[in-house]
């Protein structure tokens, strides 16, 4: 089963961002204008922020006592945890994504009209994209300027240093909104 958690970060990119363009397209040819669909799709990516703030903090590190959810947990996100700079370990398998999306887009179906669906879906899977490449980066990347330095140390220090305080990969907002940055003297210390 393991094998099935290794994934080269370039696959979720090449794989997922013609479905998002295919999305976006649907929903023109369903008779919403450009303008519309890119607020449709900024829209879908403020939502996935907030799917990723939460299943960061409250699946990825929930509390397990029996050995299947202590598997399953190592095989989700405890393997990340206890090898943070495996390259292979640091975006979501394809299938996997491919198994969530259905019930997440049965979920802004049945929030959403049937024109508009495709394209929030798409920018909440353009997130998703946005948020992998994101965490691959922070782990394997050099950024030498902020806003990116700063992610990086943000993140790093959850691995690090507080693993209990800054879930949010791509942005704090989430951490500022649930109480849950860690202090500012730890998160912004220089290595």
């Amino acid at each position: 089963m393991e094998l099935l958690t290794l994934t080269k970060w370039w696959a979720v990119p090449v794989i997922w961002l013609p479905v998002v363009c295919w999305l976006f397209v649907k929903s023109i040819q369903m008779g919403h204008t450009i303008q519309e669909v890119i607020l449709m799709a900024l829209f879908g990516v403020f939502v996935w922020t907030l799917i990723e703030y939460s299943l960061h903090r409250f699946l990825f590190h929930i509390e397990t006592k029996s050995y299947w959810s202590n598997t399953a947990h190592y095989l989700l996100h405890g393997c990340h945890h206890k090898h943070p700079m495996d390259s292979l370990r640091l975006v979501f398998p394809p299938a996997g994504t491919a198994i969530l999306c259905v019930p997440f887009w049965n979920v802004v179906a049945f929030f959403a009209t049937p024109s508009s669906t495709p394209a929030l879906f798409g920018g909440g899977l353009l997130g998703y994209v946005m948020y992998d490449c994101t965490h691959y980066y922070l782990h394997h990347g050099q950024p030498s300027k902020d806003p990116a330095k700063h992610l990086k140390r943000y993140h790093l220090n959850h691995h690090f240093r507080i693993q209990d305080k800054g879930f949010g990969i791509t942005s704090s907002l989430w951490d500022a909104v649930f109480g849950t940055l860690p202090s500012s003297k730890i998160s912004v210390k220089h290595n």
